[in-house]
């Protein structure tokens, strides 16, 4: 069974409206010839004469009335699939969108950026989901609209921006022995650390500093989190080493000094698939995340 060619549709609707073959082809940029062939063919197809002569003009059958009626709302409605999304009224949007991304994020973007998005489109919400259940398949398949960390091993399709940049710093309570003088690397080593990791891993980026200088930091604990890290810390002698710009607000109250020694920047990204990109909901969702990394 062959397939009807649908481009007959937008000349049967021309061709109906103008009822003359001359006026269509200029109409459709053709030549009245090409335009006598589609006609033809429009007959061939609906097994009806559509336009019949009457004097020096055409004139309708009954068929081409009643798919004069029937061919322009099609018409109309296949144009509207293939034009660009329109300007998007964010006021109007009703939906939940899911952001997985860590608790630091949320505790110091969080709060601005739920703001952010109650400013313009009030019945939108936000879900923020944990890094711990992270996979390219949820941003494949669209569980998740957006995912904002350290981009580390991704699909080879996902969409990545740098938000911002982040350094870590030493954190720890008020009347540490660290909050006066100088700290030193040797100083810093000899303190007891927490250590951070989802995976539970002991050694990191810091400890590969320090070893380059013949030291070697005492970690007594592991946690998942900067939050937690930043809480044992806050209650103990230990020295917590956290992103600066992800947890300016949970460190208020606490003593920060710069690392000892050199470590690299992070940079901070989104992500997101590609089967999103054009839409005009998740576009306007990216904007208002780059607005407030920005502006912090």
């Amino acid at each position: 069974m062959t397939s009807p060619d649908l481009n007959l549709l937008f000349a049967l609707d021309v061709l109906l409206a103008e009822g003359s073959v001359a006026r269509a082809a200029r109409r459709l940029r053709l030549s009245p010839s090409a335009m006598s062939r589609t006609l033809a063919r429009l007959r061939e197809a609906t097994g009806d004469p559509l336009l019949v002569r009457a004097g020096r003009g055409l004139v309708a059958t009954p068929r081409a009335e009643e798919l004069r009626r029937q061919v322009g709302p099609v018409v109309q409605d296949a144009e509207a699939l293939l034009r660009p999304a329109e300007l998007l009224d964010p006021s109007s949007l009703d939906r939940v969108f899911t952001l997985r991304t860590n608790e630091g994020f949320v505790e110091e973007f969080g709060p601005r950026l739920v703001a952010r998005i109650g400013a313009d489109a009030p019945d939108v919400r936000l879900r923020f989901a944990p890094k711990s259940d992270k996979d390219a398949m949820s941003l494949r398949d669209a569980a998740i609209d957006l995912e904002i960390g350290v981009a580390g091993e991704t699909g080879p399709e996902v969409r990545i921006q740098a938000l911002l940049r982040d350094r870590f710093i030493g954190a720890v309570r008020a009347g540490h022995p660290l909050t006066e003088g100088t700290v030193t690397p040797e100083r810093y080593a000899a303190g007891r650390h927490i250590s951070v990791s989802r995976r539970g891993r002991e050694r990191g980026p810091i400890d590969e500093a320090l070893s380059a200088l013949g030291l070697q930091r005492t970690v007594v604990c592991m946690v998942s989190g900067f939050s937690a890290a930043l809480a044992m810390a806050r209650a103990s002698e230990l020295i917590a080493s956290v992103p600066e710009r992800h947890t300016g607000g949970a460190r208020a109250g606490m003593h920060s000094f710069a690392l000892p020694v050199d470590t690299m920047d992070v940079t901070i990204s989104m992500l997101w698939h590609p089967r999103l990109d054009a839409d005009p909901a998740q576009r306007w969702l990216r904007d208002c995340v780059r607005e407030i990394c920005a502006n912090r």
